[in-house]
This record gives C-alpha cells, structure tokens and sequence, in this order.
C-alpha cells in the first residue's frame, strides 16, 4: 500500500499551517511551525502574491495531508461525494470522517491519524466483533469499534486505559472508556467536524 514516508512536519510547513500530524507534539514549542514558520526548501528573495489556483491546491493538499491520503484516493473520494445528493464539499467531508482510521483517532485510542492507521493495520481494532485491518473502510451509524482480545494485554493499551480521561471525544461518538469501547451514535455533520478546510476552493480545484 502506497503511502508518504518523508517527514510530516514539512507538509505542515508548506501548507503554513498546523496539521496535527504528530498528536502532542503539535501542541508543544517543539512544533515545526512554532520553530520555522517558513516553508521548507529554499526562500525566494522576493514574495510574490499566490494565484487562485495556487490558494485552491494548497487547500486541496491541506485536507489530503490532515487526513493522510495520497491524491489516487483523495479524489475517489470527491468523485463519491459528487455523485450523493447535497452539497458535493460536505458530503466529502463526511466520508473522509467516516473512515476507520479517522475514527480511531476522534475515539483518543491514538495520538494522531497515523498512529491510528498503524494500529488498525497491525490487527489491534475489531469492528462489531470482526477484525479488520483496511483503515479506509468507511463505518456506518450504530457500528462498535473495540479492540482485539489479545490486544488488551499490550503495554499500550494499559497506558491508554491511564489518560483516556483526559482525551476528548466527538460529539457524534460515544465511548465506554473503561472498557474501551466506541460507537458510532450518528453520522457526523460538517458543525460536529468544524473543519479548518476551504471546501469551496477544493471543489473548484477539481471542478476546473
């Protein structure tokens, strides 16, 4: 399976903006764009103004980068979303929350996406008792999201049964955090996401 592997705090610089990429860390003075707000690569001696279809990828490259999906997939996703009924960004939106990763990590069983996809490849989350190790398979309203029987013994996981407490959950999710169970109480609205995305400019990118 395809996927980046140079250093994510770079794709946090290019776009100038704070991703969440790294979990914690983002939060801390260790944070790439807190050290060199800059973009990566060499400085251009004179700034000059970015195009509309310059801000247009760069919102485009934002989202695929905060959800961590290459650009193959990304826009199977916008030709999905076009093809439902409603507004083609919003129904974009909601797929992109839908899928199993993405869950995991507004669940808090993870510190970032990739994290959480690392932990659903290696067989850790079960979906309404099946095991299933495809991050981008999309969940659906009333699915229960848990972990693997012999995945409770792991050192992770009695860490994470330590600070579950102090992680947050979103609204359209609830969580049994002493046994670690999550639910799918209903299927997100763009207000539950609020997304720090132009949608607008995503669509025309494709659109053109």
């Amino acid at each position: 399976m395809a996927r980046y592997t140079g250093a994510v705090c770079r794709l946090c610089r290019r776009v100038g903006d704070k991703l969440m990429l790294k979990g914690d860390r983002c939060f801390t003075a260790k944070c790439a764009v807190e050290k060199r707000a800059k973009p990566p690569g060499r400085q251009p001696k004179r700034r000059r103004r970015l195009s509309d279809r310059a801000l247009q990828l760069m919102e485009k490259q934002k989202a695929r980068h905060t959800y961590g999906i290459l650009e193959r997939q990304f826009k199977r996703f916008f030709t999905r979303a076009e093809r439902l009924p409603g507004i083609t960004w919003e129904n974009m939106l909601v797929l992109l929350e839908r899928r199993l990763d993405n869950i995991v990590y507004r669940l808090g069983f993870a510190d970032s996406r990739s994290q959480a996809r690392q932990l659903v490849r290696h067989g850790h989350i079960i979906v309404n008792g099946h095991k299933t190790d495809i991050p981008s398979c999309l969940i659906k309203e009333g699915d229960t999201i848990s972990w693997k029987e012999s995945s409770i013994k792991t050192e992770y996981y009695k860490q994470l049964l330590q600070s579950i407490e102090s992680r947050s959950v979103a609204s359209w999710l609830s969580l049994d955090q002493k046994n670690l169970v999550g639910q799918v109480v209903s299927l997100p609205t763009p207000d539950d996401i609020e997304a720090k995305l132009d949608g607008k400019a995503i669509i025309e990118y494709y659109s053109r």
